[in-house]
């Protein structure tokens, strides 16, 4: 384990990262549409005198090299929500943005990719300046959308590891609705795969009044939705985790009208590939089964977006554990389960095979924690992490698993 005192930030770097976060908050940006964000990150790098390039579109690369020794890679991903904030901050987002399909959304940093951007061009500018106490290199890797699963697939499409240095670790973090000035990490499966689908399924329109004439796709829907709800209750081991939600469903303009399609998009999370294949099977066997039940083409089925699995490799995540509770103390880091949220994190290490470590700092202060209403948690419009000691602890942590590696 390397004895490397941990630099701390001046008051005055402190106060230039609570300046950049702010202004960070109240510009947000949708996925893949990172313009402003990505040339602020760039003008950053610039001041510090570190070589970068774009990738994946809106993606930042920074690379920081201190002599021979070690590569590491640490991401950061920055794009916002289709979110409106009520918050009441000074700073809160007034901004808006458009989707794919033209529709002006408000938008808000309503999972706290700000905050990570923030902490980790902070972190790079403390360890430029304090180049003495390690070597080696450091990949910054400014990602955009991963709200939406494109951003590590589009950097690493774009040949991210072929043009920069190829890392023994990728690392990464993410704020929480936890307490603020704690580590939470899993060890093993961090986070769950996610898949989403779009499922048309189409029947035959007519008159409400004559539904022999029809095959009616609403009522073919609802069973299909219904019967998705027993793949997790009768066909996955209760020890093992899925989970299959249904988030829409719509058919028809008019009540006395049987439609001739309806649509539905479903979200599944797992943290086992072999439960993953299982259950996507299982889905697509019962939405098949159905419509050929009801007498209905096949439906059709539109992936939307694939999370990766999301893997902390057990020995460098304790190892990491052992110098977060060295430097923060034994009751601020915490060994937790894993959770169902997702991410696409995971593929940056995977696409290279080497190891990753994913961790969450906390977000909230005492009060909020301990308040009488609910906890404002991540894609919450009312999600406004503290700044203080959140911030500082998310550089803290950074810079002690940075230098896990680098640190002399």
């Amino acid at each position: 384990m390397t004895t490397t005192t941990v630099p701390q930030p001046s008051e005055e770097l402190t106060e230039r990262m609570h300046e950049l976060y702010r202004h960070l908050h109240a510009h947000p940006e949708l996925s893949m549409q990172e313009h402003a964000t990505a040339e602020l990150i760039e003008h950053e790098l610039d001041a510090l005198g570190v070589e970068h390039f774009r990738c994946g579109g809106t993606g930042v690369v920074g690379v920081l090299r201190n002599g021979q020794g070690p590569v590491v890679a640490f991401r950061a991903d920055t794009d916002g929500l289709p979110l409106a904030e009520d918050t009441g901050l000074d700073y809160a987002s007034t901004a808006t943005g458009r989707l794919e399909d033209g529709t002006e959304v408000p938008v808000m940093h309503g999972c706290g990719h700000d905050t990570h951007v923030a902490v980790l061009l902070t972190a790079a500018r403390l360890l430029a300046g304090a180049r003495e106490g390690w070597s080696g290199t450091l990949v910054l890797v400014f990602q955009p959308g991963e709200e939406i699963a494109a951003g590590a697939q589009a950097m690493l499409a774009d040949g991210l590891w072929e043009r920069a240095p190829r890392p023994e670790v990728v690392l990464g973090q993410h704020v929480m609705p936890q307490l603020a000035g704690t580590i939470h990490c899993s060890v093993g499966d961090a986070m769950a795969m996610a898949d989403s689908w779009r499922v048309t399924v189409h029947g035959k329109g007519a008159h409400a009044s004559q539904p022999q004439d029809a095959t009616d796709p609403i009522v073919l829907g609802a069973h299909i939705i219904t019967r998705l709800q027993t793949v997790v209750a009768r066909e996955v081991d209760p020890r093992r985790s899925a989970v299959v939600t249904v988030g829409t469903f719509h058919g028809g303009l008019k009540e006395n009208i049987i439609p001739a399609r309806a649509e539905f998009t479903l979200n599944v999370r797992t943290l086992d590939p072999e439960v993953r294949e299982h259950v996507l099977g299982a889905l697509r066997r019962i939405i098949s089964a159905e419509a050929a039940a009801s007498g209905a083409p096949e439906p059709t089925v539109e992936v939307l977006s694939t999370f990766p699995r999301n893997y902390n490799d057990p020995a460098a995540t304790t190892e990491l554990l052992e110098h977060f509770r060295r430097e923060l103390g034994e009751d601020r880091v915490v060994q937790v389960d894993p959770l169902m949220g997702s991410e696409d994190f995971g593929a940056l290490g995977a696409a290279i095979g080497v190891p990753s470590v994913f961790w969450m700092f906390g977000g909230h202060d005492a009060a909020t924690m301990a308040g009488e209403g609910p906890v404002p948690v991540n894609h919450s419009p009312f999600f406004a992490p503290a700044v203080e000691p959140t911030l500082s602890t998310g550089v803290r942590a950074a810079v002690v698993a940075i230098l896990s590696r680098l640190g002399r």
